[in-house]
């Protein structure tokens, strides 16, 4: 692959920008069981765009993306030290492909 930028769809996106917003997959009883389903769940930045999200996928796991589905976790206030702190929100992704397309999380 090129270092290059690539333009998927609308977007146009670097391989190191591509990176920068699949942060890590999440593997949870729930997510493994929509893996069967053909739809993976990654944790990517609070500020990703859907077009942004499905052009990073494309692109790192060469594979066609159907849809793309977001959901804004908000951080909860959590006792430190005797005093209230607040952890940071996080943003997920569950990234639907097209049927014939798989990613292998374990392999990962």
């Amino acid at each position: 692959m090129s270092i290059r930028a690539r333009k998927v769809g609308n977007v146009t996106i670097s391989k190191a920008a591509a990176y920068d917003t699949i942060l890590r997959p999440i593997i949870t009883e729930k997510a493994t069981m929509a893996n069967e389903n053909g739809q993976v769940t990654f944790a990517v930045p609070v500020t990703a765009t859907k077009p942004e999200i499905k052009a990073a996928v494309e692109m790192l796991f060469d594979v066609e993306v159907k849809a793309v589905n977001t959901i804004l976790l908000k951080g909860k206030t959590k006792m430190w030290k005797g005093r209230p702190g607040r952890r940071s929100d996080m943003k997920k992704a569950m990234v639907t492909l097209v049927e014939g397309h798989t990613i292998d999380l374990m392999g990962v």
